[in-house]
């Protein structure tokens, strides 16, 4: 705590915001706790330097009846309020994720995300509490998003939603929705910086040992390759041979010949059965094979961006900066088996 510093200018004032975290059966314990000890330790860290000697966040836990909750590795926290507690007043709201689908048809909740929505400051989602969101009707319009894994359901059901799923969290105006678990002490932290400035955020970033701005996105994390053609088969066995081919020339001339079909109606139908062009798909499908080799080898990068089929390795570093938010050498310090080993 000594090397720390704080300065506060003559005129700034502290003063204490109200965070509302919703739990729920089967809710995911990192959702909750992550962003709550973002919070807590910003109280911590002003009170032990003197410099505050009242706390600048009340978190509080909200549940459908104040006590025990039990989420979904069994950890039970408790809740202390009630949700739908009337004259309930946060200056923020933040909806845990989990295992959602019951909470989906629990109207009681959703109308009260509905109705509080426009009471607060900030409305904030970690993971799959991004579907309460949507199911209330609040993200029509919106950019959001969720985790990665959940990122085609959600934009199955709620087509309305302007769905970005690389990233780890994402503002707009006042809502705001995070991607998978860890992300929403991104989020947290992101708040703590907006209220305060990048100095205390970044303090406590670095006491909990993670990025203030973590680099690269959801992707980096993610199985790229779930985006399978809708209703037509014969586009189905088109993914599974370039993904087994990336080497090759795949330019949509090639592929639409493969299918017997003129380029653009390919390209058209490829779009509407996946939800992305066939130039992304093989940029996907190569990104995938050097993720593998990346990851289980330690064959020089040059030699993988051949293999891969990106010709040159900055092409494959291009792609990896476009897609995941990192290069190729960064990726594999991260993820590398064969280093770890």
């Amino acid at each position: 705590m000594n090397n720390f510093s704080f300065s506060k200018p003559d005129s700034f004032i502290f003063k204490n915001r109200k965070i509302g975290i919703v739990a729920f059966p089967n809710a995911q314990s990192l959702d909750i706790s992550g962003p709550f000890e973002v919070f807590s330790f910003a109280n911590c860290t002003l009170q032990m330097l003197g410099l505050s000697e009242q706390s600048i966040y009340t978190v509080k836990v909200l549940a459908d009846t104040p006590g025990a909750v039990t989420t979904m590795s069994g950890l039970q926290i408790i809740a202390d309020e009630a949700y739908g507690a009337p004259n309930s007043q946060f200056d923020t709201l933040l909806i845990a994720g989990g295992n959602i689908s019951g909470e989906l048809s629990n109207v009681k909740l959703l109308d009260w995300i509905k109705a509080m929505a426009p009471k607060v400051n900030r409305l904030a989602s970690v993971c799959t509490g991004a579907f309460l969101l949507a199911e209330s009707g609040l993200l029509d319009g919106c950019k959001a998003t969720t985790h990665w894994h959940y990122c085609q359901q959600f934009a199955r059901n709620y087509p309305r939603v302007k769905l970005e799923p690389d990233h780890i969290f994402v503002r707009d105006g006042h809502i705001f929705t995070s991607g998978g678990i860890t992300s929403g002490i991104d989020l947290a932290l992101a708040m703590l910086e907006d209220d305060w400035g990048q100095e205390l955020a970044l303090y406590v970033a670095r006491f909990l040992v993670v990025f203030l701005k973590r680099p690269g996105g959801q992707s980096q994390f993610s199985n790229y390759l779930t985006c399978e053609a809708v209703h037509r088969p014969d586009l189905r066995d088109l993914q599974t041979w370039i993904m087994a081919h990336t080497s090759e020339d795949l330019h949509v001339d090639m592929l639409a010949e493969r299918m017997a079909m003129s380029p653009r109606n390919f390209a058209r139908l490829f779009l509407a059965e996946t939800g992305m062009t066939p130039a992304k798909f093989v940029e996907m499908a190569r990104i995938d094979q050097a993720r593998h080799w990346l990851e289980t080898t330690e064959i020089a990068v040059e030699t993988i961006a051949g293999k891969a089929g990106f010709k040159d390795p900055e092409r494959m570093r291009r792609a990896f900066i476009r897609q995941l938010g990192v290069n190729p050498q960064n990726y594999r310090q991260r993820f590398s088996k064969a280093i770890a080993d």
